[in-house]
This record gives structure tokens, C-alpha cells and sequence, in this order.
């Protein structure tokens, strides 16, 4: 019976794997083909930086809202019953996405999209969490992540190899095929022994927002991923701005530095999960996380002259630093009762992404203000201050007991 556990637990951790990896591929694939799709269905080359914060905003507001909607699904009604519907509705909207023909369907279907794909990581660390014994949890969460931002290699090198139509095509098609593998996946034990606690409130969001010491926990979750997406969003995806800022010799790819610094995010997520399983500490890991990402992304914004190889070389660097990412969903999962982790695990990642545009708001002010150098240093300085001291408040997680109901 052991064994037959093992080999479900196994077969759990590879489907949550690969959804999390046509997860990332689906959600980055717009940032890959922007340009060349917007030139096909006749965008103006003076439109297209306005288009295209249009549709990366409609997969934003998505996205936010998707984490709501999956994350009170799931703590009602089952986690498997998320990596379902999620991963359907956006593989149907990432095949729709390869016959749209202007702007604003364009950003529908991103939006319907964003919505899917909202619900994969929280779900898929939730249950893994839940199904696996709580001093081992972390390697299955490590191998979810790991494996799964590899998504965003394979939408760079389909993006240079096919048509930008068929880039989507091949994004929903992989998600079909994927939802197929899904049959057999079992549910979380916790959640099913929660059904029989009717008392409990399950995916409540006024239990969540309404209690002060649960809103603050939940504020400091999200605080500790806030330098992720800004070394991703701004430091990376503006590499030709900062480039030129830095007297570069050539200009700078963004989208070499974005495929680098996934590969970084990668090798760091299974470096953050080995290192939290042989410290017994995640709070430890996420220090020094915080720390690699101020020495290597301030060595990127001091260097004068920055060429091509070293620009991919730091990019992998910063992304190690930003690889704690299935490390922080965990913290954030494991800081809640059986009733509400799945809401926080899966609302926290997209919050923690939309909280990129007060981020970059922020960072364009300091921007008129001192400069984009300037700007960059500051607001990346600022962001991980404030990470650091938001994991000085939270509790150890590391082999917590997760059977236990916030009421």
C-alpha cells in the first residue's frame, strides 16, 4: 500500500510539474511575439508599445482575478478540480489566440487566458503540499517549480522556430494533451478529511481579510515575493533601455536575457528546495535569495560598458537570486489552515505580479526624477528592504503540521 501511495505521489508530482511548465510557456509567449503578431494583424510600429501594455494589462487583470476565483474553487470544492478547469480554459483561449486578427479580441482572449492560468502553481503546490510527508514537501514543490519554469525555454525557441499563430497553437495543444495525462490524479487527503468539518468555512475571503492577524500574515506572504517580478518585469524585459543607460557595446536582447534568467529561475528553485530540505529552514533560504539578488543585480546596474556575454551571464545570476519563487508560494501555503491554503497559495503568486504595476509606477517616478539607473537601484533596494523585514514576521514553516483549520 506504501508503495502504491509513493508511486500516486510520484505520478502527482510529474502532472503538477508539466501544468506548471505549459503554465509559464502560455503565460510569457505574448511577451515573446508581441512585435511579430501586432505587425501581422496590422498594428502601427508607433502603436505598438500602447497595444501592447493593453493586452499584457487585460492578462494582468486576468490573472488577479483568476487567483480569487481558483483559489475559493479549490478550498471549496477540490485542488483537482482547479488543475482541471484552469489548465482547460486556458489551453481553449491559447488555441483561440492563434486566429485572433485585431487588438482588442487580442486582449479578450488574453484576459479569458489569464483567468486559466491563475489557478495552476497555487493549486499544484497546495496539493503536492498536502499529499506529501510534511520534513520531505519540500523536494516535491522544488521539482514543480524547477521543472516548470523551463515552459518559458521552450516558448523562446518555438517563438524562433514557428510562426507566432502556431507559438499559441502549440501552447494549447500542449495543455490538452496534458489535461488528458491528469486523468487518475487523486485529491489532497487534507482537503478530503475537511469535507466532514461542514462548520468550517472554506475559501472564505472575509476569513481571510477580515481578521487582522490573518490579513497581516497574508500581507507579509506577499511582501516577500515583491523583488521577483521587478528584476524580471524591469531589469530584464528593459535590458536595451538600461543597456544604453550603461553605455552598452551592443544593444541588449531582452528576450535572451528573459530565456537566461528563466534558466537561472529554474537551477534556483532546485537549489532554494535542496538548500531549505538541508537547512530545515525556508526563511533562511529566502534570506539569502534576497541577498544574491541585491549583489547581482547591483553588479548589472554598475556595469559601464556591459557587453552581450556578460549581460547573459548576470541574467542567469539574477535569476538564481529570483528562484525562490516555489519557495515563497510554500511559505505562503503553509502559513494557513487546510480551509484557506489553497486561496492564499494561489492568490498570492498573481498578486504578487500585479504588484508590479506599483512597482513600475514607482520606478518610472524615481525614473524623472534621478535617471533610469538611479531609479532601477533605488526601487530595487527599496523592494528587497522591505521582502526582508516582511520575513522577519513570519514564522518558521519548515515541517509544520499542516492538518489544522483557521476558524
Amino acid at each position: 500500500m506504501a508503495s502504491n501511495n509513493t508511486k500516486n505521489t510520484w505520478l502527482l508530482i510529474l502532472v503538477a510539474s508539466l501544468g506548471y511548465f505549459v503554465d509559464i510557456y502560455d503565460l510569457i509567449i505574448f511577451s515573446i511575439v508581441r512585435v511579430r503578431s501586432f505587425e501581422d494583424i496590422g498594428v502601427a510600429e508607433e502603436l505598438m508599445r500602447v497595444k501592447g501594455e493593453f493586452v499584457l494589462n487585460m492578462q494582468m487583470g486576468g490573472l488577479l482575478l483568476g487567483g480569487l476565483i481558483w483559489g475559493v474553487i479549490a478550498d471549496k470544492y477540490g485542488r483537482v478540480r482547479v488543475l482541471f478547469g484552469s489548465i482547460l480554459l486556458y489551453s481553449l483561449a491559447n488555441i483561440y489566440n492563434g486566429f485572433v486578427h485585431d487588438v482588442t479580441t487580442y486582449g479578450i482572449v488574453r484576459f479569458i487566458a489569464g483567468i486559466g492560468l491563475a489557478g495552476e502553481l497555487g493549486a499544484g503546490i497546495t496539493l503536492v503540499s498536502e499529499s506529501m510527508h510534511r520534513s520531505k514537501r519540500g523536494y516535491g514543490t522544488m521539482l514543480v517549480a524547477g521543472v516548470g519554469v523551463l515552459g518559458a525555454i521552450l516558448a523562446y525557441f518555438v517563438s524562433e522556430w514557428f510562426d507566432w499563430r502556431t507559438a499559441y497553437f502549440v501552447g494549447g495543444g500542449m495543455g490538452i494533451v496534458l489535461l488528458l495525462m491528469r486523468v487518475g490524479t487523486f485529491e489532497s487527503g487534507l482537503f478530503t478529511q475537511s469535507i466532514g468539518h461542514g462548520h468550517v468555512p472554506k475559501g472564505s475571503l472575509k476569513l481571510l481579510f477580515m481578521d487582522k492577524d490573518r490579513l497581516r500574515r497574508y500581507v507579509y506572504c506577499l511582501c516577500i515575493g515583491l523583488p521577483i517580478w521587478f528584476v524580471v518585469g524591469v531589469l530584464v524585459t528593459q535590458a536595451p533601455e538600461i543597456g544604453k543607460a550603461l553605455g552598452a557595446k551592443d544593444m541588449l536582447s531582452a528576450g535572451k536575457g528573459v530565456m537566461f534568467t528563466y534558466l537561472g529561475i529554474s537551477v534556483g528553485d532546485f537549489l532554494a528546495g535542496l538548500l531549505a530540505q538541508w537547512l530545515k529552514s525556508r526563511k533562511k533560504v529566502v534570506l539569502l535569495c534576497q541577498i544574491l539578488i541585491l549583489v547581482s543585480s547591483l553588479w548589472y546596474l554598475n556595469s559601464t560598458g556591459i557587453g552581450e556575454s556578460k549581460f547573459m551571464f548576470l541574467a542567469f545570476f539574477m535569476g538564481l537570486g529570483v528562484g525562490y519563487w516555489a519557495t515563497f508560494v510554500t511559505i505562503s501555503a503553509e502559513q494557513f489552515g487546510t480551509n484557506l491554503r489553497a486561496t492564499v497559495a494561489t492568490t498570492a503568486p498573481n498578486f504578487v505580479r500585479g504588484a508590479l504595476i506599483p512597482s513600475t509606477l514607482l520606478y518610472g517616478y524615481f525614473v524623472d526624477l534621478w535617471g533610469i539607473i538611479a531609479a532601477a537601484t533605488i526601487t530595487l533596494v527599496l523592494l528587497t528592504g522591505i521582502a526582508i523585514f516582511a520575513l522577519t514576521q513570519l514564522e518558521e514553516s519548515f515541517d509544520k503540521d499542516l492538518n489544522y483549520y483557521e476558524e
